[in-house]
């Protein structure tokens, strides 16, 4: 389990810009520890643990690209064309013998070459006749073949450590030979929901209760992410319950994630469960909607306070919890997807803090046009069902005009 020191985000402050939260989760949270190995079937999703060098040459020999004739460079006349006997026939897999001079080789896709062959002319630009091949001229030495380690040489750095595996890096290593990987463990991450007013999905709806939502949400982002979830169920609005349920869970995961309960209410528990069972880092972040956002330490182990309102944990999530989780995990950084969108809305906010407005996007001239949702609030989760994105407006600007240029974070890139 994670045990990280008290003072390893050493701030004082109170409130933290976005890349000031971020800078403090990369440069003072180390990742956990140790590694295990994984066949190449599982190892999806899992973030390398150290460097793969290549075992093999990729390709292991010099081989033609193309279905084909093989020869002796040298055996092409200048102008003109160049008849050449085909002396043999060569398939994928197949030992290749020498290839005399004068003549070719007829050759197919991932052959070998044949030695003293170094040029392959393809199918579509020669003719075969009598037992001959007639090659244009023109072609230059070296045409349509692949050099041994063309792609990855001997040795060399195929995929770097830290790197979270995708189906092309997993079709990478298993072409190098690799039947299993070197992968950092998966964290181990407890979430929890807070408050009385909460009831579990599938269960009778009492009075003045909601369906827990953000639970569940909060599940299906951590899926996409190097983790191992554990569904900690509903906290109550009772600060010893909350302490002790959180001081229970530290001991035994590497992260808690919890929604509700970091605010300044009556029946907010989580910030001052944290400040007793460890360390409060920071408690609120200059960000609309999720403003009130804790990070701090339970023995040793980091808990993420996010907001109760839907939106405002999905955004809170993504620009906190995440890059958290991908540092703990060992991940190499990744920026959250972004492009540039014409906005069609008219919008205020105050300066200093960032905004995430939901948009559609819809097609335009020269870039997708974003389209504010017809209304406002943090707790609308369909206004997350029914747009395509955030739009990012920084904390230096105050207002958005119909034709600005405003940046967009996808949900398909990140949900």
């Amino acid at each position: 389990m994670a045990q990280l020191s008290d003072d390893c985000f050493a701030f004082g402050g109170k409130l933290l810009s976005v890349e000031e939260a971020q800078a403090l989760i990369a440069t003072r949270i180390p990742a956990l520890p140790g590694s295990e190995g994984v066949p190449l079937r599982a190892a999806l999703g899992r973030v390398l643990a150290e460097d793969l060098r290549a075992p093999v040459a990729l390709p292991p020999f010099f081989n033609s690209a193309v279905d084909g004739y093989a020869f002796r460079h040298e055996d092409l006349a200048a102008a003109g064309e160049t008849r050449l006997p085909v002396a043999a026939r060569l398939q994928a897999g197949q030992r290749a013998a020498p290839v005399a001079p004068g003549t070719a080789v007829r050759i197919f896709t991932g052959a070998p070459m044949p030695p003293g062959a170094d040029t392959v002319m393809m199918q579509e630009d020669a003719r075969e006749e009598g037992g001959a091949v007639l090659l244009a001229a023109g072609l230059a030495r070296g045409a349509n073949c692949r050099p041994a380690g063309e792609d990855v040489a001997l040795g060399e750095v195929a995929l770097e450590e830290g790197r979270r595996l995708t189906a092309p890096d997993l079709g990478l290593a298993a072409a190098l030979g690799m039947a299993a990987l070197p992968v950092r463990p998966l964290l181990r991450v407890g979430v929890f929901s807070t408050g009385d007013e909460l009831a579990e999905p599938g269960a009778a709806l009492g009075p003045a209760k909601t369906y827990d939502s953000n639970r569940f949400t909060l599940m299906a982002l951590l899926a996409s992410l190097p983790v191992a979830v554990d569904d900690l169920g509903i906290l109550p609005d009772d600060a010893v319950a909350t302490a002790a349920a959180l001081a229970g869970a530290a001991a035994t995961h590497d992260l808690l994630l919890t929604s509700g309960g970091v605010s300044t209410g009556e029946a907010d528990h989580v910030k001052a469960a944290i400040e007793g069972g460890g360390r409060l880092v920071f408690w609120r972040l200059a960000i609309k909607p999720g403003r009130p956002a804790a990070m701090g330490l339970i023995a040793g182990t980091p808990v993420v306070g996010l907001p109760g309102n839907p939106v405002a944990a999905v955004v809170t999530f993504l620009h906190l919890a995440r890059p958290l989780i991908l540092r703990l995990a060992g991940a190499a950084a990744e920026t959250l997807p972004r492009f540039r969108a014409e906005a069609d809305f008219a919008y205020r906010k105050k300066a200093g803090r960032r905004e995430y407005v939901r948009v559609s996007l819809l097609p335009g001239a020269a870039l997708p046009v974003a389209r504010k949702y017809p209304r406002e609030g943090a707790g609308l989760l369909t206004s997350l069902t029914q747009s395509d994105a955030f739009a990012e407006l920084p904390e230096e600007v105050t207002q958005v005009a119909p034709g600005d240029s405003v940046t967009v974070l996808p949900f398909r890139a990140v949900f």
